[in-house]
This record gives structure tokens, sequence and C-alpha cells, in this order.
């Protein structure tokens, strides 16, 4: 068995940060990796990407490659590398290339208008 699989999302996915939505999609792609929850990955055309900053932070995983991070700024409050993507992954994870996660305990996440 692979330690990451991905998959389509069947369901909608919405965002809210401070009662705002920055995400919502129906074309997110949901992320399976053993020992840790589900992560649920978004077309940057389904996220508010005018709230986002990059910064310098990045990390490793050997499993997907190097991930790049936004903060986002909702009401004049900064949420510090809240989001992150993978622009350029391992070959095996091309599945995420270029798609958005949150760190879904510090925002609000709705599946087809569910909160999680």
């Amino acid at each position: 068995m692979s330690r990451i699989g991905v998959e389509e999302c069947p369901q909608r996915v919405r965002i809210e940060v401070d009662g705002v939505t920055v995400a919502d999609s129906k074309r997110a792609r949901v992320l399976r990796e053993r020992g840790l929850p589900p992560r649920y990955y978004l077309p940057a055309e389904d996220v508010r990407t005018d709230l986002l900053t990059r910064t310098d932070s990045s990390t490793r995983c050997p499993y997907k490659g190097t991930a790049s991070y936004w903060s986002l700024t909702v009401g004049g409050r900064i949420h510090t590398d809240l989001v992150w993507s993978y622009e350029d992954p391992i070959a095996e994870r091309a599945d995420i290339a270029g798609l958005l996660c949150f760190y879904d305990d510090q925002v609000d996440l709705y599946l087809d208008d569910e909160r999680q």
C-alpha cells in the first residue's frame, strides 16, 4: 500500500477564516497520508488568492517535495503560513501540483456545508 493516496473529493469544500469564506471548491482533491488527517487541496481559482501573501517559508517532504507557504489576511488579521502548495512536487505527486491547502485546525472547514 502506498504511503499517500490522492483522489478527487466528491464533496464541496468550503473554508472560512474569521467568518469570511476564503475558498469554495467542487474540484478539490483529498490527500490521505498514513498517520495524518486528510488534507484538502484546492485549485487556486477556487481560493481568494487576493488575500494571500507569499512568505519565505518552505518545508521539504520526501513523499511530496518542497512546499511553499502563504499568509492569509482577513479583516486586518494576518494568519502566517496558513496556506501551502507543492508547486513542483516529485513526479509521483504531480496530481497536487499547484493546488492550495489550508491548515484545517486553523480554519473552519465545511464539506457539503457540514462543519468538520
